[in-house]
C-alpha cells in the first residue's frame, strides 16, 4: 500500500467565481450587436471568453510545499526554499521575491492575506502584521509538550 503524504493547510487565492455571472451578463448583452447585419461583429465574443478564462484559471495556491502561481498562459511552482520573502507595492499587491532577486507577481493575493500565508507556510514566511504571533507561540508550546520539553 502506498502511503499518502499529509499536505497540511492549504489556501487558494482567486477571483471570486460570482464574477462569472457578470461575464455571462456581458455576453447576453452583446447578442444584439454581435448578430447584427454587419459581418464579423460576432468576434466581439472574444472579450467575454477571455474574461471567463481569466477568472477560472488565474489563482495563487499556498500550501506547506510552497506557492503555486497560475496565470492565463502559465503555471509556476515556487517552493518555500526558493523564496527570499514577499514584496508589497503601493496598490497592496504582493510579489514573491526569489533568492536570485527576481520577483513573481502573486495573482489575487493582497496584504490582508499575509497572515493566512504565514499560517500555511508553517512559519517560513513571517506575518508583518503580527496577527499570527500568538498562534505560532501556541504551536511551539504544543510541540514542546509532545516531545516532553517545557
Amino acid at each position: 500500500m502506498a502511503e499518502t503524504q499529509q499536505e497540511g493547510r492549504k489556501a487558494i487565492f482567486r477571483v471570486p467565481l460570482i464574477t462569472l455571472l457578470a461575464v455571462v451578463f456581458l455576453a447576453v448583452c452583446m447578442i444584439p450587436a454581435a448578430f447584427a447585419d454587419v459581418p464579423g461583429l460576432w468576434l466581439m465574443y472574444v472579450i467575454p471568453i477571455g474574461l471567463f478564462v481569466f477568472v477560472v484559471r488565474t489563482r495563487t495556491v499556498a500550501s506547506a510545499r510552497g506557492l503555486d502561481v497560475r496565470t492565463v498562459f502559465g503555471h509556476r511552482e515556487l517552493p518555500w526554499s526558493s523564496l527570499k520573502g514577499l514584496a508589497i507595492n503601493d496598490k497592496a499587491k504582493v510579489r514573491a521575491v526569489l533568492t536570485d532577486g527576481s520577483e513573481v507577481p502573486l495573482p489575487s493575493v493582497r496584504t490582508r492575506h499575509l497572515p493566512v500565508i504565514s499560517l500555511v507556510s508553517e512559519g517560513r514566511m513571517k506575518d508583518p502584521s503580527g496577527l499570527t504571533d500568538d498562534l505560532d507561540a501556541e504551536d511551539a508550546e504544543d510541540v514542546g509538550k509532545d516531545t516532553g520539553q517545557s
